[in-house]
């Protein structure tokens, strides 16, 4: 299986692909990022590519690959919509038609988050935008599930790249396995998303499209490289 990772220099991103350096299926990795990561793995071909809402350039790259695993995403804090909506809504759909065309068999798998709304009724911007990708997306040729995570508390070395958040994790994350006791609808973990989001990937299109922290918890407690999440 070959797969690409769009954002695996983010939390979830780190997930996902470790996910993949420890599935034996997987044969090889396409990182697409703006800068080369700190670490090389035989496994990883890194796509240094700057514009995220144009690939003509390196279309050649997004050819024969299995499925795609999109991480990149960016806090809404401080962002107008139009500003959010490039981030999240142009760059999403414009690689996704960018790997469909070119591997038409591709699984497109989207993080997005709890409490996205795909009425565009929501007082939240981030939630009515994020509902939109979700709708396009899926409305797509093309098998796509959606990820619904709520709190996801980073493991192996994953770090938010959104200051409050790093903050947030380094007082809260010795009480992660009490808050997943306590709170086991609401909480998991980057690796776990990880996991879950490669295990989608073998689904051929089955199965619910929408996935949220029960669904991820107990796919990633069911994958072959399951760890403690």
């Amino acid at each position: 299986m070959r797969v690409i990772v769009f954002g695996a220099s983010g939390m979830v991103g780190h997930g996902a692909l470790r996910a993949c350096l420890r599935d034996d299926d997987v044969t090889e990795v396409v990182a697409v990022v703006r800068a080369p990561l700190p670490e090389a793995h035989p496994k990883v071909r890194q796509l240094v590519h700057t514009d995220f809402t144009d690939y003509s350039a390196v279309l050649d790259a997004f050819e024969g690959l299995d499925a795609c695993l999109y991480c990149l995403g960016v806090s809404a804090a401080g962002l107008g919509e139009t500003e959010y909506t490039r981030v999240t809504y142009d760059y999403a759909l414009a690689a996704a038609r960018a790997l469909h065309a070119a591997s038409p068999a591709l699984t497109f798998v989207y993080v997005s988050g709890e409490g996205t709304d795909s009425t565009g009724k929501s007082r939240q911007m981030w939630a009515r935008v994020k509902g939109r990708t979700e709708n396009d997306l899926l409305a797509m040729p093309m098998p796509a599930y959606m990820f619904r995570p709520g709190y996801i508390q980073p493991v192996g070395g994953a770090t938010s790249k959104t200051p409050l958040y790093r903050i947030l994790y380094r007082l809260t994350g010795g009480l992660y396995p009490l808050l997943r006791r306590v709170f086991p609808r609401w909480v998991t973990t980057s690796d776990a998303v990880g996991s879950a989001m490669l295990a989608v990937t073998r689904l051929d299109g089955d199965g619910p499209k929408i996935l949220r922290n029960p669904d991820i918890n107990r796919l990633a407690e069911a994958a072959p490289d399951a760890t403690p999440h």
